[in-house]
């Protein structure tokens, strides 16, 4: 099939790659020029294990990119993956998506025959039906259900697997209202759904909309329910991990977001929580599971560095933090837990330098206001240092070893679990 994509961020030029590799001839629109030359050159906009070698391979052939959204007349069925940011209260903006449903709406005005819009973005319900479809009809001139076609289909990408959680899903969800969209949907999943074992879901609009937030509140406090726990397993002097290891065995709880430690970040969990949140109470309900989710998930920094201020004062001292994005495997930074606690160091006087493999130019890029020292190694950003703070679970972490010979006092405090105890190190574990 020949299908479109609106929007080169994070999810768009993913699901573009990966569709280009399940066979589609997939043509990406953005607005972004730069974004568009680079992924006609062959190379990937952002940084995502195995996304730039998809681009590389499929771009001039089966994947190519336009700022003309003329070119979606060509297409089959066109992909909406815009942002949809937030607002102050936690409410999602959807500026963008009414912009980019506007604009498809006036290049299908003069299309011939039906045509599929998929909202691949991350909306509450109701978004897709009372806002997006409308955008598209006042520009069209047509009717959703007639002219054209709306569904939604949730990814369920992580960052730093995304192109693994593509190809190899769990589940795939279809939501829409009539058959003619399952039916392009399932056209356009069929080599994956022939390729994996991925349930396939086909459920009401609304529905799919909301098993997104779902899907990612339940997680969210899964994460924040073993962090609580692992806060009372420090105060007994109980290991936590351990203690996860054998709930795991209950196959009512699994083994999976049982990592106790400084919590969740990214551009997903809190996004999506605190949407879902500010939608609940529009609705007047007040959600206290996923309201206490956050606030556990807020404390977790404030509590490592009080774990800190029981050892040592860091005043006028140089405090080396392992790690700026939010998860391994990736430069996002947004809400990474690094913020947090480079904010709660600077508060107390000390003098930060940090080392990441790949976030460090994206740290500074977002978070301009925060000025720290970079290192360009762990081993720089330990020496000298009065204490190191873990706070992404990188790989090159756990192999840490002689390097903390060379601080000035060696006092660890790990809020991911990831440096190996060794003697001659005062190790802190957050929550074991």
């Amino acid at each position: 099939m020949h299908v479109s994509i609106v929007g080169s961020g994070y999810v768009g030029t993913t699901v573009a790659a990966c569709l280009a590799e399940l066979g589609h001839d997939v043509t990406n629109v953005d607005i972004d020029e730069d974004i568009v030359a680079a992924i006609n050159d062959g190379e990937s906009p952002i940084h995502e294990p195995g996304l730039a070698d998809l681009v590389a391979e499929h771009a001039g052939d089966t994947l190519r990119a336009t700022t003309d959204y003329d070119a979606v007349r060509e297409t089959d069925v066109t992909f909406l993956a815009l942002p949809t940011p937030s607002e102050d209260d936690g409410a999602i903006d959807l500026a963008y998506m009414e912009a980019g449903a506007a604009s498809l709406g006036e290049a299908l005005a003069d299309k011939d025959g039906d045509h599929l819009v998929v909202v691949k973005s991350t909306v509450v319900p109701g978004s897709t039906e009372e806002v997006i479809a409308p955008a598209i009809e006042e520009t069209s001139g047509k009717t959703a259900g007639e002219g054209f076609h709306v569904a939604m289909n949730p990814e369920f990408l992580r960052m730093g697997t995304a192109v693994e959680d593509f190809l190899d899903p769990q589940k795939i969800v279809f939501g829409a209202r009539e058959a003619a969209a399952y039916d392009t949907l399932g056209e356009v999943f069929e080599p994956l759904v022939a390729e994996s074992d991925a349930a396939v879901v086909e459920t009401g609009i609304r529905e799919a909309e909301m098993i997104k937030y779902a899907n990612n509140g339940f997680l969210a406090s899964k994460v924040s329910l073993i962090n609580d726990i692992g806060n009372i397993c420090k105060e007994f002097d109980v290991d936590a991990y351990e203690v996860a290891d054998a709930i795991a065995l209950d196959d009512r709880i699994g083994g999976k977001f049982l990592r106790s430690g400084l919590g969740w970040g990214g551009s997903c969990f809190p996004k999506d929580t605190n949407a879902i949140i500010a939608a609940a109470r529009d609705a007047g309900y007040e959600p206290p599971v996923l309201e206490a989710a956050v606030e556990v998930n807020d404390l977790q920094p404030e509590r490592l560095l009080s774990l800190l201020d029981e050892r040592t004062d860091v005043a006028g001292e140089r405090v080396a933090v392992l790690g700026l994005s939010f998860k391994p495997g990736t430069d996002d930074v947004r809400k990474t837990r690094a913020v947090p606690v480079i904010e709660g160091l600077q508060e107390r006087g000390a003098d930060v330098v940090a080392y990441d493999p790949v976030a460090a130019e994206s740290f500074d890029d977002s978070y301009p206001d925060i000025e720290i020292e970079y290192a360009d190694s762990a081993a720089e950003a330990l020496e000298g240092a009065r204490a190191a703070v873990a706070v992404t679970d990188w790989d090159e972490f756990a192999a840490l070893d002689s390097e903390f010979d060379a601080m000035a006092t060696p006092l660890v405090l790990d809020g991911r679990h990831i440096v190996e105890r060794r003697e001659g190190v005062e190790y802190v574990g957050l929550t074991w």
